[in-house]
């Protein structure tokens, strides 16, 4: 799968949910989650815990820049993770733990997240399929940027474990399940 991406500091939440009613999103939900990341050798591995919710897995790929750019994902269940990573094999290096707001706009996903730690972002995620190919989605995420340029902060050009300090050695003892 694929979609296009911008990630930015939000210097004020309430705004940011104020304009996402304005531009037509509909809230869908407020999640907790914790992300582990793994290291791999070729791309990015996180394992993402929802309280209600199966495990998911996703590995995926792209560039660390500030501009809008493209990602390459796969989503996988823990027995999927578990053939194609091995059983007890992957070491977490990062955890990182949120409150995700997620509004929808058509194929668009905005996150509105409070990062434990580090601070409020927002994130918008225009899914490429074959009814929205990548120019697009790439005029969308642009769009929406234009429309919320007022109240980001500072571009964020990579993942949130960038910004998060690696797990300690008794976390590191808890390999995957």
């Amino acid at each position: 799968m694929q979609n296009v991406e911008f990630k930015a500091e939000v210097r004020n939440l309430e705004a940011a949910r104020r304009q996402c009613s304005l531009v037509g999103a509909a809230k869908s939900g407020t999640f907790a989650q914790i992300d582990t990341y793994f290291r791999v050798a070729d791309g990015r591995l996180k394992r993402r815990e929802t309280p209600g919710k199966p495990a998911e897995w996703i590995f995926y790929q792209r560039p660390d820049t500030i501009a809008a750019r493209t990602s390459r994902y796969t989503l996988l269940s823990d027995e999927q993770a578990r053939v194609r990573y091995g059983s007890g094999t992957l070491i977490p290096w990062k955890v990182v733990r949120k409150m995700r707001e997620l509004w929808l706009l058509d194929n668009v996903r905005i996150h509105l997240d409070q990062v434990e730690d580090v601070g409020n972002f927002i994130e918008f995620e225009a899914v490429v399929s074959a009814r929205h190919d990548l120019n697009e989605c790439r005029t969308m995420v642009l769009h929406l940027r234009e429309q919320f340029e007022p109240i980001l902060g500072e571009p964020v050009s990579g993942s949130y474990e960038a910004l998060v300090q690696e797990v300690s050695e008794p976390e590191r003892e808890r390999r995957m399940p």
